[in-house]
């Protein structure tokens, strides 16, 4: 049977390995195995295949046409994604002000956020010049690989 300061020991040497599972069995029989979470990134196929449109009912004409309406601008501007898998932190510190906040302009290379993977804090960084219009991840969320966290414009 192994002590809990030994599987402690087991998950730290597991987390700070390239290893994706860790067995290992003493002498007496006892076993323990660890595992991390696989981490999936799907790669879209150049072939993909092609969806078919789906048939739509016609609609019988009406001798009224509805007057178009317009449409308002979605001001969409630029993403900056997560580049791993990760928690997502906006300050350096519980207590610090966040990286950035809506309405921030930023320049190419300064730190937005930080996301923390194992145990390591990786400062992510501005990729062009521009203005945070909107944050798309809250603070100590999990966020995923590509995922969006701010948009800039």
């Amino acid at each position: 049977m192994y002590n809990i300061d030994e599987i402690k020991e087991f998950i730290a040497v597991l987390e700070d390995s390239s290893l994706s599972v860790l067995e290992i069995q003493n002498e007496n029989g006892s076993k323990i195995r660890l595992e991390k979470p696989q981490v999936v990134q799907q790669v879209a196929s150049q072939t993909a295949p092609v969806a078919q449109p789906t048939p739509v009912a016609q609609l019988a004409p009406t001798t009224q046409s509805a007057p178009a309406q317009a449409v308002p601008a979605v001001e969409t501007g630029k993403a900056i994604n997560a580049p791993i898998v990760g928690v997502f932190y906006a300050a350096p510190s519980p207590d610090a002000q966040p990286y950035v906040s809506v309405g921030k302009q930023v320049k190419k290379g300064d730190t937005v956020c930080i996301i923390e993977a194992m145990k390591c804090m990786n400062e992510i960084q501005a990729e062009e010049d521009g203005e945070i219009i909107e944050i798309l991840a809250k603070d100590g969320e999990l966020v995923e690989y590509g995922q969006p966290l701010f948009k800039i414009r």
